[in-house]
């Protein structure tokens, strides 16, 4: 029985390394379109398989997918009731910032499998050491971003593109009543069809804001993570949240852990 389940996640692991490798691959060609040098192909040839790797890998109705589409369309759709002068300003700076946020979703989603990777070496006790002894403290960023409850879901995406984060939590001026992330923007605005330019954030924000205490083991985050289906999570200090624990935050601790 025991052999069975070693050869399971040994069989698991390899496919998560291919994937790995893939989406590397797919970041290595998405290099030149963010540079001078010319690209080996079309963006548009580039989206398209970029979607299908994304597809195949977290499946069709996944939140990976809607982001890279809401990333390709989500900045672009917010041009289209400006006047042609205003649109021709800012076509450059929006292409740019549509192209990051491209970026930044496969290398999300290159995280992700990363975390997974690292929980199969744990599990399975192929070299990595578990994250048993370690407290959310260690590994949170205090960095908190928030954004206020009459700010549009266009004013959100352009933030999270400026700090470079996945999440804001949002505020009514005396406390966080929210929280608002990259897959928000996708699953249920741009799936929706909604206006960045007059839809406010509390309409696509997750009220119910599932927070832990900083004192707590790593190893609870990530089970709450699961549970709840979410990559961010904020973090409290005597229940005032002081700072948010991503996925790339655990992706890190893995990391320490494999190396020491």
């Amino acid at each position: 029985m025991m052999s069975k389940k070693v050869k399971a996640g040994f069989s698991r692991g390899l496919f998560v390394n291919r994937h790995i490798e893939r989406f590397r691959e797919q970041l290595t060609k998405f290099q030149p379109f963010l540079s001078p040098r010319k690209a080996a192909v079309g963006l548009d040839d580039f989206d398209d398989a970029a979607e299908r790797l994304i597809s195949q890998v977290f499946g069709e109705a996944s939140d990976e997918l809607e982001a890279y589409q809401y990333a390709k369309v989500g900045e672009a759709s917010s041009l289209v009731n400006l006047p042609e002068e205003a649109q021709e300003s800012g076509a450059h700076d929006t292409d740019r910032e549509s192209l990051q946020q491209r970026k930044r979703v496969l290398e999300s989603c290159l995280s992700e499998l990363e975390v997974k990777r690292d929980m199969l070496t744990t599990r399975y006790g192929t070299g990595g050491r578990s994250l048993e002894g370690l407290k959310v403290a260690d590994y949170v960023s205090h960095d908190v971003r928030s954004i206020h409850r009459t700010a549009t879901i266009k004013e959100a995406g352009r933030l999270l593109q400026k700090w470079k984060v996945g999440s804001l939590l949002v505020d009514d001026g005396s406390r966080y009543i929210g929280i608002i992330t990259d897959t928000d923007l996708s699953r249920k605005a741009v799936a929706r069809g909604l206006d960045p330019s007059t839809t406010t954030v509390t309409i696509c924000m997750s009220k119910s804001v599932v927070t832990i205490e900083d004192t707590e083991p790593l190893t609870g985050a990530l089970a709450l993570m699961k549970q709840h289906g979410i990559r961010h999570l904020p973090v409290t200090e005597d229940r005032t949240i002081t700072g948010v624990l991503s996925v790339s935050d655990l992706l890190r601790a893995f990391e320490d852990q494999t190396a020491s």
